[in-house]
């Protein structure tokens, strides 16, 4: 089966569910240059990935080729996946793919993708359609030569029959494609819009008019993929402009978490406007003694009379080997449990424990102020990363408690993933081993030259300690607490300009 799949237009979120679930299948994907990449990652790293994009004048396949690739993928494999840009069946010559595959017998499904013909004005504040403005639109292409003898586009016709008009691949053919216009009745002042990246936070959007339009955008020089919109709904953008309007819009900002924690963060972040490129400086592993100072204290968990867990981590892992002992979170009935935050315990509730003790801080200072009365002489065991500050079992046994540390989990660099960091506007840091991490994959100079955030002072006292000041420090050590801070900041930014 072959499954000929619309991407959207560049915004990875306007991907559709049934896409997703298929990508997560596919064996083969057969994917062209406008597919957001973000996508790929749905993709089974098993599968073979196949680049088959086309920009003005350069094609890495030609089309008869990319048939013939089809068919040879076919043969061979279970789930092909041709990922194309936007829709496959509005200019995205889907429809010459499904006959091929038709004539050599085989199976095909046509999954609609988000068009960029109305989702790229929509991010860009104007309606396709508008009540008592526009009651039809008509899509265009905008790759043909409107100036060749024998044009297939009616332009006498569709001039002035259809109050909105969207080109697609216009502007290389945008002073043909205004004069045509001009020439068959649209008059020169109707609102007109170039929209470049749509969707995407490089969004450019240029409003004029159709006679001065293209001159315009010769003047300042934008280029392709952009679309082209003629009509009053034009006029509409000034009041329902919503996305290059967000506070991070136009800001690239680097994720250094986890592979499978960075989404919260950058789900936050791309919500804000921000565009997230996710650097994992670290991964979690199994500790070093692969869990045995971990099993040994679940072997005596009824003797303990605190639990402590430093991180959602930890929480996870322990109750991962908790379940290899065939017990669940009423073997913890016997113990009182404290979390070093608001994360870990949402992690715990998970698992059907609500804390005893959620600090009003999240750091161990003040974990420790908050349970100094109460530990003297009780057996505490602290499940949390093989490396980690030392304060906290110091100071408990300072206060009389006999702790016990077992080691959940740790962390370990991963391979550094490519970034041009000379476009970077900010870089996050949740933790210091993702300050260290990052120092050692990119190198300290990398990271003096652009503006850093903080999830704390611990964490900001690591980078520190690397001559380099945090720009942005969160007050509440969440990330939810993070966010708020890096919009703050730049939400102080555009009151000073």
């Amino acid at each position: 089966m072959i499954y000929l799949i619309g991407a959207g237009p560049g915004d990875a979120g306007l991907l559709t569910l049934k896409a997703r679930e298929i990508l997560k299948v596919a064996e083969v994907v057969i994917f062209d240059r406008l597919a957001d990449e973000k996508i790929l990652n749905y993709v089974p790293a098993t599968a073979e990935k196949i680049y088959v994009g086309k920009s003005a004048g350069r094609h890495t396949l030609r089309q008869e080729e990319i048939n013939r690739l089809l068919v040879e993928k076919a043969a061979s494999k279970n789930i092909v996946v041709r990922l194309k840009g936007g829709d496959p069946f509005v200019f995205g010559r889907g429809g010459e793919e499904a006959l091929t595959l038709r004539e050599n017998q085989i199976d095909f499904e046509i999954i609609s993708g988000v068009t960029s013909a109305v989702a790229v004005p929509a991010y860009a504040g104007i309606p396709v359609t508008h009540r008592g403005v526009a009651t039809s639109f008509a899509v265009v292409t905008g790759h043909e030569a409107p100036a060749k003898v024998e044009s297939s586009i009616n332009w006498e016709k569709i001039s002035t029959a259809v109050d909105t008009l969207i080109f697609l691949m216009g502007i290389a053919n945008l002073p043909q494609i205004t004069a045509k216009l001009i020439e068959h009745g649209r008059a020169k002042n109707t609102p007109a819009a170039v929209i470049r990246n749509g969707t995407k936070n490089s969004q450019q959007v240029l409003i004029s008019t159709l006679e001065k339009i293209s001159a315009e955008v010769a003047e300042k020089n934008i280029q392709p993929p952009a679309i082209f919109i003629v009509g009053e709904v034009v006029n509409l953008r000034e009041n329902l402009k919503w996305f290059d309007t967000k506070i991070l819009f136009g800001k690239k900002i680097v994720v250094t978490r986890t592979r499978q924690q960075a989404s919260k963060l950058s789900m936050q972040l791309e919500n804000l406007g921000a565009e997230v490129l996710e650097f994992p400086t670290i991964k979690i592993a199994a500790p070093s003694d692969n869990f045995k100072s971990l099993d040994a204290a679940i072997s005596d968990i009824k003797n303990f009379d605190w639990i402590i867990f430093t991180s959602a981590n930890g929480v996870e892992n322990f109750f991962a080997r908790l379940k290899n002992f065939k017990l669940d979170a009423r073997a913890l009935s016997h113990s009182k449990i404290a979390v070093i935050g608001s994360a870990t315990a949402e992690k715990l509730s998970n698992f059907g424990i609500i804390a005893d003790i959620i600090p009003e801080k999240f750091c161990a200072e003040s974990l420790l102020d908050a349970l100094k009365n109460s530990v003297a002489g009780k057996n505490i065991l602290i499940a949390r990363a093989e490396v980690a500050r030392e304060i906290l079992p110091r100071e408990l046994s300072n206060f009389g408690a006999n702790v016990t540390i077992a080691a959940a989990y740790k962390t370990v660099p991963t391979d550094a993933v490519k970034i041009n960091f000379a476009e970077v506007d900010l870089i996050t840091f949740t933790s210091s081993s993702t300050v260290e991490n990052f120092v050692a994959a990119v190198g300290i100079d990398t990271l003096k030259k652009i503006k850093s955030a903080a999830i704390g002072p611990i964490t900001a006292q690591t980078l520190k300690n690397f001559g380099v000041e945090a720009d942005i420090v969160a007050k509440e050590f969440t990330i939810a607490g993070l966010v708020d801070a890096i919009k703050n900041f730049y939400e102080g930014e555009k009151i000073v300009q």
